[in-house]
Parts: C-alpha cells; sequence; structure tokens
C-alpha cells in the first residue's frame, strides 16, 4: 500500500515534479486499472462466446447499457474530479469536499432509479437497443443483474476520478484492480461451474462493483490525506452542479454518444444476421482494451494538468500536454501495428466456432487499428481542454468520435456499401474527429501560450 502524504506534500509534488516523471508516476496505477477494466470487460465476451452467438451479440446489446451507466459515473466523476484538482491547485478545500460529496450521493441516487425502472422495463429496453428476437432472451437475463449493479458502478467511478484529482492514483487502482480481477476468476465459476450461462457473467459483474464499491469508499474516508465523503458536505446547489457538469459534459459526450453509437451500431449490423451484432461486439470490446492504457496515461495527465491550471502554472500545462502528446502516439501506434498483424487470431480467440463472425470481425478490427495515431492525438486533445475546464471545447471533440461523425455513418455507409459499409464506419468518424479536434486545439494552445507569458511578466514585475 503507498504511504499517504499530507495535503501541503501533495500541493507541492503536482506543481514541481518534473512533469516527465509525474505523470507517469500518477498514470501507471490508472493504466493498470484501466487495462485489468478492459481484460474483465473482454473476458464477459469471451466466456459468453464460448455459449453461442446469440449470446455473444446480447453481451454487445447491453453494453450500450453499461456505456451509458458508465457515461453518468465519468460525467459526475470527471467533472467533481476536474473541479477538485483545479480547487485544490488554489487552495481551496472545502469547495473540492463539498465537489467530491454532492458528486457521490448525486450518482447514487441516479443508480437507484436506474435500477428500478430498467428492470420494470427490461424486455421494452433490451429490444430499444437492438436486440433480435433470438438474443432477446438473453439480455434480459444478463440485463437483470447489470441494472441491479448501477448505484454500486456509477458511485465507484465517482470514487475513482475523486481519488485520482487528489493525485492518489494508486489508492483509486486498489479498489478498481481488486474488482476486476475477481470478476475473472468469477465468470467461468458461475459460468459453466454453476451452469448459470449468461446470468453468471452478470452475477460476476455485479459482484465485482460492490467489491470494488467499498474499497473505494474505505479508501476516500480512511486514508490521510484524501478528501472523506460526508453526507453534511452534500451540496446539491445550481453552482456545484454546473462547475461538475461544465467539466464533466465531455465525458457525458463520449461515454453517452458510445452508448448511442453502439445502439446504431446494433440496428445497422442487424440485417447481417447475429454474426455481424456479435463481431462488432468483439472488435468494440477489443478496442476499448487497446485505448484503455492511453486513457489511463492521459488521466495521469489530468490532475497534472488540472492542479497547475489552478495554480496559474501554465508553462507546466503545455509541457505535461506536449509530453503526453509523444508517448501517446508511440504507445497507440506500437499496439495499433502489433494488433493489425494479429487480427485474425484475436477474434478466432472470442469465436472459434463461427467463421462469419471471425470473417466481419477481422477486417473491422483491422480498419479500426490503422487509425491508432490520430486516435492517440484526438484523446490527449480531449484531456487537456477537459482538465483546464474548456467545458464547450471539449464536448465537441469528445461528440465527434461517438457522434457527430460515426452516427451518421452508420446511417449512411451500410445502406451505400453493405457489410464493407458497416465496417469502415469507425475508421471514417476518426479522421474526421482528428481534424476537428487539431483545428480546436490550436486555438486552445494559443491561449495557453498567452497565459504563460502574461504570467511570467507579472512575475517579473513582482521581483522588480
Amino acid at each position: 500500500m503507498a504511504k499517504a502524504v499530507t495535503k501541503e506534500e501533495k500541493y507541492r509534488q503536482m506543481i514541481e515534479t518534473p512533469v516527465e516523471k509525474l505523470i507517469p508516476r500518477l498514470a501507471v496505477p490508472t493504466i493498470i486499472s484501466m487495462l485489468v477494466t478492459s481484460i474483465y470487460n473482454m473476458a464477459d465476451t469471451f466466456f459468453v462466446s464460448q455459449i453461442g452467438t446469440s449470446a455473444s451479440g446480447a453481451v454487445g446489446v447491453m453494453f450500450s447499457a453499461m456505456a451509458m451507466i458508465q457515461a453518468i459515473g465519468f460525467t459526475l466523476g470527471m467533472g467533481s474530479g476536474n473541479y477538485i484538482s483545479r480547487s485544490l491547485g488554489s487552495r481551496d478545500e472545502e469547495t473540492a469536499a463539498k465537489s467530491a460529496a454532492t458528486a457521490f450521493f448525486t450518482g447514487g441516487i441516479i443508480g437507484i432509479l436506474i435500477a428500478v425502472f430498467g428492470t420494470l422495463f427490461s424486455r421494452q429496453l433490451v429490444f430499444l437497443l437492438g436486440a433480435t428476437d433470438t438474443i432477446a432472451p438473453f439480455a434480459q437475463n444478463y440485463a437483470r443483474y447489470i441494472l441491479a449493479a448501477a448505484p454500486f458502478m456509477i458511485t465507484s467511478f465517482v470514487m475513482n476520478n475523486i481519488l485520482r484529482a487528489q493525485g492518489n492514483a494508486v489508492f483509486s487502482m486498489v479498489g478498481i484492480t481488486a474488482g476486476g480481477i475477481l470478476n475473472m476468476f468469477l465468470d467461468p465459476v458461475l459460468i459453466f461451474g454453476f451452469h448459470m450461462g449468461i446470468s453468471g457473467a452478470a452475477v460476476a459483474t455485479m459482484v465485482s462493483q460492490m467489491v470494488s464499491f467499498s474499497i473505494l469508499l474505505f479508501q476516500c474516508n480512511m486514508q490521510k490525506g484524501c478528501i472523506a465523503i460526508r453526507i453534511s458536505r452534500f451540496t446539491p446547489t445550481l453552482k456545484i452542479y454546473g462547475e461538475i457538469l461544465h467539466a464533466g459534459l465531455p465525458s457525458f459526450c463520449r461515454q453517452g454518444l458510445a452508448s448511442v453509437a453502439t445502439v446504431a451500431l446494433n440496428f445497422a449490423a442487424g440485417p447481417y444476421g447475429d454474426a455481424a451484432i456479435a463481431a462488432m461486439s468483439i472488435v468494440s470490446r477489443f478496442m476499448m482494451f487497446v485505448n484503455s492504457s492511453l486513457i489511463g496515461f492521459g488521466q495521469g495527465f489530468q490532475p497534472v494538468c488540472g492542479f497547475n491550471f489552478g495554480a496559474k502554472r501554465y508553462d507546466r500545462v503545455l509541457e505535461a500536454f506536449w509530453f503526453c502528446v509523444k508517448v501517446a502516439v508511440v504507445m497507440l501506434t506500437s499496439f495499433g501495428i502489433a494488433a493489425f498483424m494479429l487480427s485474425r487470431p484475436i477474434i478466432t480467440m472470442f469465436r472459434r466456432e463461427d467463421e462469419e463472425v471471425i470473417r466481419i470481425g477481422t477486417l473491422a478490427l483491422r480498419l479500426q487499428l490503422a487509425t491508432m495515431p490520430f486516435q492517440a492525438w484526438v484523446i490527449m486533445v480531449n484531456m487537456l481542454t477537459q482538465s483546464i475546464g474548456y467545458g464547450f471545447r471539449a464536448s465537441l471533440v469528445a461528440m465527434g468520435r461517438q457522434g457527430v461523425f460515426l452516427i451518421p455513418a452508420l446511417w449512411i455507409f451500410p445502406k451505400v456499401f453493405g457489410l464493407l459499409g458497416l465496417q469502415i464506419c469507425q475508421p471514417v468518424a476518426d479522421m474526421f474527429t482528428f481534424v476537428l479536434a487539431t483545428g480546436i486545439v490550436m486555438g486552445v494552445l494559443k491561449e495557453l501560450g498567452q497565459m504563460r507569458d502574461e504570467e511570467a511578466l507579472s512575475d517579473r514585475r513582482g521581483l522588480s
């Protein structure tokens, strides 16, 4: 367990440690957390795929519901986390504590509502998400437990981001990885050992989320130097919600539209059968795994960015951004090349018995991997703009890849190019988003440069 440090020591660390040392130190625990989360998401897909193609498609259908639940957790977590980082950077600990409590209890309330209403209307829900008649029974069985876990899932995402925002990434990692590892062990035991089928995978996810929730809550409230979550600090005011939503909206756009895009993908794939839905679901899960390491690295950058922006160290914000861009491009390009060469074995590993799933999935995966370097740039631009509170511009970037460009592509390209059109939608959306992100970040970098120069001039005047 990492040794806790005082809040003053944490402050000095965040604004003085060289960024090339500080960011990897914060990023490694987060990368581990993201990889474990992605692996256990893939574990669900892998083990359920052994049941059959329709069962595999059911996981893809419910993935859109899980993405929406995660979107709410990320919105509240990233929004409050960025607000916390900036508040601690300006030494306003009271505001940081109120933001943490408000995000946590709001997430819990929303999660309970999702669990109740989602369960009552589960059959309507799975068809709304794009299930076919053969997939629907599996999707309903899976949904029952996933929806019950919604309150724990949302609040865990909130606490995860609250801990990272304070620079306590190791504490965050412990909670996330413990639940993820437990899920991977429970999947085969419940699915095959207890003959629970697809319900076993959902129960495994539910139990793992409860375990993560318990560990993260302990970390937040019992570890020295962490902001404790207290009901007395729950402050549901327009100002607090405004700050949280302003910073968290990009996450909602990114994750929420990912959910909508998954539904659109399921409907677009439907005419080509359960094999197409299953194949695209497998590709989506694997791409989440590839991107997770970069997102984890970027989340190590975010508290550094937020702290230093709050402390008016704009020089360090710029330095940190360009350092992360270089690492991100090299990282995703390397992953992309390796996975491109192994695309067919990767898809085969999930659904060995269905040649149609393998054929469709292999090409779709290769096309998406080809855009890896461009995705690296887009993700880092989104992280920068979100961390410094440029919510609108961050939202535009976030909406591009999974919404503004992907959803229209899913509506147009399959009609024009058939199955190939379905497979090229995401790569096309990625390239358009790259152009959008580049245009937006040029203006942001110019503004940061001006703020850096003005702050340096002010310091020189203060010394003279």
